[in-house]
């Protein structure tokens, strides 16, 4: 047998004993004769370099492969993102979450409109796609302090003996799913939209065309809502048999015509297309291609991206598209979301998980065209242990979305984005715009005259909730970049990022506030995170330096005593000198060879490598205490320095 798979960008021919089949656009297959195989690979191996050479596509060119055995991929970072935890979940004490306790969180949506950042979400108590299911929303004025989450779409009944997959609800709920959460319409008036879907029986999904319908209600400026409408059915539903109206018949004329207006907008409507019927002609695009994200050419064509790095381009806003949505040559992703967003400074960029079937590291690609991307840099790749068990909880920061075109604009150049973390937690990112991946200056900072980390545009934070990372007074006085943690399952972190040196010293006061709990981490890095030198302020009291797989005492360090460091090192022997207070305490070699070093990192916790490339996110059981926070330490940092070293 032979046969040529043609997939929009690429034709393989391939010869499977002894009959002659071709595939087209991946699924169909159609018999042919043997006579007709060379013909039939010569044209369309011809066909598909024609329209390579006539249609523009989004494409990645280069070689930036993640190391999966790392959770940061070995990803050179982006310079200054921050990453701010909205919600932490908590069944055993909702009332420090969002009230409910419910334990799988996913699918964030951002918008940013009347001077507020808006993310939704949606929720199980326990399990993807387990009723009953509801959608939250958090709000913050400046994108770091956060809103307590409440429920702006409840659980719906489905109606008793409704039918779905064999199964006959009685006493069951919706389960809510969707790709899309904000629309700003041209009236102003901001809507905030979800799903009800149907899971009667174990074999069935929200997002297969067979739910309820789409609801939406007004987000008013007062920070309130309004009345909760349908501004969409599925097949045998209508507004006999639903408990919302028909958005038609709200009295509020403004709403009724932002609610028209998004019905007949096709790049807001694709994105309904997987809980929509099947043949639902708001849909212009009804394969099932899916949560499309997009921006603009300068030339005013609209380039997509689907799930997958399916890509294709517009003419028309979306009612048609050039060619059949096809994986974007080079990238390497698969199963989760990616966000394709035009950035405050003219260039474009694509921001996914780089793994094939893993939702590790969060990272993204730049092009200064559209079209042809390169580099991948990492926004975030940390993996904190997931607390709860539940089916379907894929590790890692993932399901990306940003703020689509229309939907806000936030103050200042920055491209934010919302993704959860192992489907339990819910996170935003703010990445500085223009995107860059290295510090071409040496550092000199202090904080004095910083007044929130939000000010700190050149350090890479990492914030949860329980561990925050603040700007606030020492001990000893003045202001310092201070790591808090009180979370007994996750940590804070900073990295700051300096030339990448040969040789380099570094400076920076540490403050410890207690010396009976907590630990901080001083480490030297990379731009691969492979770390070289490293500090410990332990929790048992003792100043620490990593010696291979052992650690040395120091000495014993005191609560709110300032502890003024200086590294000095050199990459050619790899060796470095460490001063404390201005006396030399030690003078080594680096725990593991590295040519040359660009950042330094604090983080108030043991570096992590759980899970694995090989760890089963079916298996294991609730962490002890998850939801319970441990003693509260916390640690200063007053100044920080890096500088040019001749060398020893």
């Amino acid at each position: 047998m032979c046969f040529i798979e043609y997939s929009g960008w690429y034709c393989r021919l391939a010869n499977v004993r002894d009959k002659s089949f071709i595939a087209i656009k991946g699924q169909k297959m159609v018999q042919l004769g043997k006579n007709a195989i060379v013909f039939i690979a010569i044209y369309f191996f011809g066909l598909n370099c024609a329209i390579a050479q006539q249609q523009d596509t989004a494409h990645f060119v280069g070689d930036a492969t993640a190391n999966l055995d790392y959770h940061h991929g070995q990803l050179p970072p982006v310079l200054g993102v921050h990453n701010i935890q909205v919600l932490r979940a908590n069944r055993e004490n909702p009332e420090m979450a969002e009230g409910t306790g419910w334990t799988y969180n996913h699918a964030p949506n951002m918008a940013y409109w009347n001077g507020k950042y808006y993310v939704q979400y949606l929720s199980d108590p326990v399990s993807e796609h387990e009723p009953p299911g509801q959608t939250l929303m958090a709000t913050s004025k400046d994108g770091y302090n956060w809103s307590t989450p409440e429920v702006i779409f409840p659980p719906y009944k489905v109606p008793d003996g409704t039918r779905k997959n064999g199964g006959v609800a009685k006493d069951v709920r919706s389960v809510m799913h969707q790709r899309m959460g904000f629309y700003k319409a041209d009236n102003g008036t901001m809507l905030t939209l979800a799903y009800h879907g149907l899971v009667i029986t174990d074999e069935g999904d929200p997002n297969d065309g067979k739910g309820i319908g789409r609801v939406v209600r007004e987000i008013k400026k007062d920070g309130s809502y309004g009345s909760i409408y349908f501004i969409n059915y599925n097949n045998g539903w209508d507004n006999d048999n639903t408990y919302y109206p028909y958005y038609t018949e709200s009295d509020n004329q403004k709403f009724v015509e932002a609610c028209n207006e998004l019905r007949n907008t096709p790049l807001m409507t694709q994105q309904w297309v997987e809980e929509a019927d099947r043949d639902d002609p708001l849909i212009p695009l009804q394969e099932q291609f899916k949560a499309l994200s997009y921006y603009h050419l300068p030339d005013d064509r609209v380039v997509g991206f689907w799930k997958h790095a399916v890509t294709s381009i517009s003419e028309d806003e979306g009612r048609s598209w050039e060619y059949h949505p096809g994986r974007a040559p080079g990238f390497r992703t698969a199963n989760a979301k990616q966000w394709a967003q035009r950035t405050s400074d003219g260039r474009y960029t694509l921001v996914y998980n780089p793994a094939e079937e893993y939702r590790w590291p969060l990272a993204l690609s730049v092009s200064n065209d559209g079209l042809e991307f390169r580099k991948v840099l990492l926004v975030n790749g940390e993996i904190p242990p997931r607390r709860y068990i539940g089916d379907y909880k894929s590790y890692g920061p993932q399901y990306v979305r940003g703020i689509l075109p229309g939907n806000g604009n936030p103050p200042g150049d920055n491209m934010w984005l919302s993704y959860s973390m192992n489907k339990e937690d819910i996170w935003v990112g703010s990445v500085p715009v223009p995107i860059t991946d290295g510090a071409s200056m040496h550092v000199s900072q202090g904080f004095e005259a910083v007044s929130d980390i939000k000010d700190l545009q050149k350090w890479n934070i990492y914030s949860p909730l329980w561990a925050p990372v603040k700007i606030e007074e020492a001990p000893t006085g003045g202001k310092g970049l201070t790591l808090s943690d009180r979370d007994r399952y996750d940590y804070s972190r900073v990295d700051r990022l300096f030339p990448q040196s040969v040789k380099a010293a570094t400076e920076f006061t540490v403050v410890p506030g207690q010396a009976d709990h907590g630990q901080l981490d001083i480490e030297l890095q990379d731009a691969k995170g492979t770390g070289a030198i490293r500090i410990m302020f332990a929790e048992d009291g003792n100043l620490k330096l990593k010696l291979g797989p052992k650690n040395g005492n120091i000495l014993k360090y005191e609560a709110g005593k300032e502890y003024r460091f200086r590294i000095e090192y050199d990459a050619t022997n790899w060796e470095y000198a460490v001063y404390l207070n201005g006396e030399q305490i030690t003078f080594r070699r680096f725990y593991a060879a590295v040519d040359n070093l660009s950042r330094v990192v604090f983080r108030t916790g043991e570096r992590r490598y759980f899970p694995t490339i090989d760890t089963m996110e079916d298996k294991g059981k609730d962490l002890e205490q998850a939801g319970v926070p441990v003693r509260e330490a916390t640690f200063h940092i007053p100044s920080f320095k890096t500088e040019t070293f001749e060398g020893f």
